[in-house]
């Protein structure tokens, strides 16, 4: 039980503050708060289950590059969406939401906001230095931590769903995304650039910011035409 406690409480504090968390908020307008739960404790079982059975395993065998590519395509993705719009009335008149899929999109975006993080590298931690026998103690403390921390993110977005305008949680989350997708963009450059080949960093990052830019800018015109 001690050990249960410790793993858990270091795994929540090492969660606070982190960018999951904001994540989770700016998912609150897209997804229902049960496909945002679901998504997310499945990631983090799935994350949490790598760490302490595989170890550094994940880390080794993926380039570092090319896990925050991925993420940061996604977060990209996200804010891009959040642009567009999901012509929510339609949904609701159909009486099925257009996304069919939206724990998948939780959980895949999830799982690439929070793979090596330090909370991964927590679990990894714990579970070299208490081997095997405590393995399934190490994975339960460190996922029920991490999830505690981060639920806090999800009702803490729904609560200001329910009292902010939509469109000022719409901005927020579409700013949330490009922050994180422009600075992760940055992260793989920078690797790919010291452990794959020299590139130029800064304009590739121009480059991709400024088409990133020139795509929002069209579907918000696409959107506003809509509702027009």
């Amino acid at each position: 039980m001690l050990l249960f406690l410790k793993i858990f409480f270091t795994e929540f504090i090492a969660e606070m503050g982190d960018k999951t968390q904001l994540m989770l908020i700016a998912l609150t307008p897209k997804y229902k708060l049960k496909d945002i739960m679901f998504g997310t404790a499945a990631a983090i079982l799935v994350l949490n289950g790598l760490a302490v059975l595989a170890g550094g395993l994940v880390s080794e065998f993926i380039p570092d590059w090319l896990i925050k590519t991925a993420a940061a395509l996604a977060f990209l993705y996200f804010a891009a969406s959040t642009i567009a719009g999901d012509d929510d009335d339609e949904e609701e008149e159909g009486g099925k939401s257009k996304i069919k899929f939206a724990p998948l999109a939780v959980f895949c975006t999830f799982f690439l906001a929070e793979l090596g993080d330090k909370t991964q590298l927590t679990a990894i931690t714990f579970g070299a230095n208490e081997g095997m026998e405590s393995a399934l103690i190490v994975w339960i403390g460190c996922s029920l931590g991490l999830f505690a921390a981060d639920i806090l993110g999800m009702f803490v977005g729904y609560l200001l769903k329910s009292k902010t305008p939509e469109g000022l949680l719409n901005t927020l989350a579409f700013v949330i995304f490009s922050v994180f997708g422009v600075y992760t963009f940055y992260q793989g450059l920078k690797l790919i650039s010291t452990g794959v080949c020299p590139i130029p960093v800064w304009p590739g990052l121009i480059v991709v910011t400024v088409a990133f830019a020139v795509l929002c800018v069209c579907l918000f015109v696409r959107r506003e035409k809509k509702v027009k």
